[in-house]
């Protein structure tokens, strides 16, 4: 799986340049432009948000290396806000240890960037279930490390 291409240290300091909503909420689409082609084979049930009410898929591979495992994470929806979302998601977790996953907050992220405020309520909860499903899966990774 390849990942997001844009890290998320640019993306938070390109939303602190973009002082106007129509701009960022064009930036966030252009991210989720950005992410790789979602295979075809991934688009199962299982890697179904629920929760969302567009169509969101989350697929996770698992490495291991230096004693740890990291997630790695592909996602895509049908929606062009919600994919952004999907592809800021993975810049902030993708590639890291289950634990730091664990006990990041992606939320706050979330409302730093004024994402909480400027998007409906059902794009709010789809993000929370998308954070949810990803730290579960990192817990689920954890739990078989013990």
């Amino acid at each position: 799986m390849t990942q997001c291409h844009t890290p998320i240290a640019d993306i938070i300091e390109n939303f602190s340049l973009l002082d106007e909503w129509d701009d960022r909420y064009r930036y966030v689409i252009e991210l989720g432009r950005k992410l790789p082609p979602f295979p075809e084979a991934d688009r199962v049930d299982a890697n179904k948000v629920q929760g969302c009410a567009s169509q969101v898929w989350l697929a996770t591979t698992v490495t291991h290396g230096d004693g740890r495992s990291s997630l790695i994470f592909a996602g895509d929806s049908d929606a062009h806000i919600v994919r952004g979302l999907v592809a800021i998601l993975i810049a902030l977790l993708s590639g890291r240890p289950a634990a730091e996953i664990v006990d990041e907050d992606p939320l706050a992220l979330f409302a730093r960037l004024g994402l909480g405020e400027h998007l409906t309520p059902q794009r709010s909860n789809g993000f929370r279930s998308m954070v949810a499903r990803m730290r579960a899966d990192a817990s689920a990774v954890l739990a078989k490390a013990v």
